[in-house]
């Protein structure tokens, strides 16, 4: 007797098969049989007409704080994640020294934009070493599964102290960091990440630890997980968001000569910055010489425009001028009359943003970039709809039209601004670096940016818009589409029991009303620890979503099982703690 049996589903299993009708069986959370099954089942699902396919691994998330408080890890679990790799861009928090969890805070608060009030209320401190951070994650429960790589911000702060921040690593601060790293890994730390980019600052405006680190100290690092026989090396590198058109080449160099040294496998977050809209080919083209050279790089690329969603109770590129931050903490109804007083918009529009910072650079620029998100959500708009274009035909200032765009919805609207891989208007770019042979589908940063940034959804979009919706240039296959962020991205991390369906792997999958599949428009919820706010953005069309043979949601709703694990790594692949499953 089988546990769960899915019955005619159009399977996509994972591999980059064509669709086929067939069966699924379950028990004891694994596939045990596809095809035709005869057997019976404890529960059955009539899926004639619905999509199946694995779940979504989803590898560049930072869950690393709302993990120890949310089983659900929302928003991930309404777009059919199944298994999260969080602890990216090296940021984490631990190793902890007792007296560093203020620090840590404000580190994941600057870097990744998660309220810090939120952090603080929510994190109970069961953990100093990385192994203790795991043995806390691994006592929770939770729908999904989740993976933790080691951030090079917490090793240094926790070897170094002080001087984590601007002093190069001596020798034995290397050999201090090392054994940290080979610990963690020893734990089943899925990899190790760290960050070069200029954009990522602390509270204190101080940039992430390991921003300059020496080659030797990231040689050494990488090494430690090719001694422990698996992981992967995460970065953000230097100019990728920008200002730096030298940078990212550069970056590639070194990387192809730890990887290939160390054989220690690197993925990198890659995309068009606007002011060198072109360097992205030039990085691949270094990768593809790595890659003929015996080095193992994997440029981690985006599903659609990194993108900032303005609001008026998020950001905006008004929201540090003077007169806005005046009146930011009213409540709303108060702000959008105020905002709507003729002197008040007259004083704000006279000023600009007194931050001579990268985010400035970014947001004085907006409008040009920047469109009405629609509904039907359009992700993909015509240059020529643009704030800046349509205050242009009507001989407006773009920011004044802006302002009013803003109080829409009474002042509820939400506009879309394309800040970067939308340098020609088009998802072109974007298709390339997909289908690129050594890319990754990654920079979902779930988790993270919560007040402007929703692309946790972008599992749900890479269906909707690529494979059924796109009207402005070639569609991509279902099939392939489907791998690309399954089976891929758990082979990057050797994740080898999940990514596609097949017997004898994990039952991770998801029961899709493929013509129904709709993303929702993102709206504000106050649900973090302290009352804090963050974007939400859900989707029609999941019919059910299944994490080890357990279902978690259905249409949309948590079903109360909490079946998700630690996954812990190992150069055998994944390994969990035994725990008593319970069959919803």
């Amino acid at each position: 007797m089988h546990d769960l049996l899915i019955k005619g589903a159009r399977v996509v299993d994972g591999t980059g098969a064509p669709a086929a009708v067939a069966d699924v069986a379950v028990k004891d959370g694994l596939i045990v049989e596809t095809g035709r099954v005869t057997g019976g089942a404890n529960q059955t699902i009539d899926a004639d007409g619905l999509l199946l396919t694995p779940g979504w691994v989803d590898i560049h998330t930072h869950y690393d704080g709302q993990v120890t408080w949310d089983p659900l890890l929302t928003p991930s679990i309404w777009h059919g994640v199944t298994t999260v790799v969080m602890g990216n861009c090296g940021v984490g928090f631990a190793p902890a020294a007792p007296d560093r969890h203020d620090w840590l805070l404000g580190l994941m608060e600057g870097v990744e934009d998660i309220p810090g009030s939120a952090l603080a209320a929510g994190i109970k401190w069961e953990w100093e070493t990385f192994p203790e951070y795991l043995d806390a994650l691994d006592r929770m429960p939770r729908a999904l599964d989740v993976a933790a790589q080691i951030g090079h911000g917490a090793i240094r702060a926790y070897v170094m102290g002080e001087r984590a921040h601007d002093e190069l690593a001596t020798p034995q601060d290397i050999g201090a960091e090392s054994r940290v790293v080979r610990e963690a890994m020893a734990a089943g730390a899925a990899g190790l990440s760290t960050s070069r980019s200029l954009l990522h600052l602390d509270t204190s405006g101080d940039l992430v630890p390991g921003t300059f680190a020496g080659e030797d100290e990231l040689q050494a690092l990488a090494g430690e997980l090719a001694a422990a026989g698996h992981g992967v090396f995460e970065m953000t590198i230097r100019g990728m968001s920008g200002f730096d058109a030298a940078g990212p080449p550069s970056e590639i160099q070194w990387m192809h000569r730890i990887s290939k040294s160390t054989g220690c496998p690197i993925t990198f977050l890659l995309g068009q910055a606007h002011d060198y809209p072109d360097v992205w080919r030039n990085v691949l083209d270094a990768c593809d010489v790595a890659a003929a050279d015996g080095a193992r790089i994997y440029p981690q690329v985006f599903g659609r425009p990194t993108n900032y969603l303005f609001t008026l109770a998020g950001i905006h590129p008004f929201f540090r001028y003077p007169a806005f931050v005046e009146i930011a903490s009213k409540p709303h109804a108060e702000m959008v009359a105020k905002m709507r007083d003729p002197s008040f918009k007259a004083r704000l529009l006279a000023q600009t943003d007194p931050n001579d910072d990268a985010f400035n650079n970014i947001l004085k620029t907006a409008w040009a970039g920047s469109y009405d998100l629609g509904d039907p959500l359009d992700y993909e708009p015509d240059p020529a709809n643009s704030i800046a274009a349509q205050a242009k035909a009507a001989n407006r200032d773009p920011a004044e039209l802006g302002y009013d765009r803003l109080l829409a919805n009474d002042g509820r609207a939400v506009l879309y601004f394309t800040a970067f891989n939308y340098a020609h208007g088009d998802f072109e770019t974007v298709r390339e670096m997909l289908v690129h042979p050594h890319t990754v589908l990654g920079g979902s940063d779930a988790g993270a940016h919560v007040t402007y940034i929703c692309d946790a959804s972008v599992p749900t979009f890479m269906l909707t818009h690529w494979a059924r919706d796109r009207a402005r240039g070639a569609k991509l296959p279902l099939e392939w589409l489907v791998r690309k962020q399954t089976l891929d991205n758990a082979a990057l991390y050797g994740f080898h029991d999940r990514g596609a369906i097949k017997p004898g792997l994990r039952a991770d999958l998801n029961l899709i009303d493929f013509d129904q599949l709709r993303l929702e428009t993102p709206y504000f919820v106050n649900d973090l620890p302290a009352d804090a706010t963050r974007l939400m953005q859900k989707a029609r069309g999941y019919e059910a979503t299944i994490v080890g043979g357990q279902v978690v949601q259905r249409n949309g709703e948590e079903t109360g099982a909490r079946p998700g694990r630690l996954v812990r790594s190992t150069s055998d692949g994944p390994r969990y703690t035994p725990r008593e499953r319970t069959v919803r």
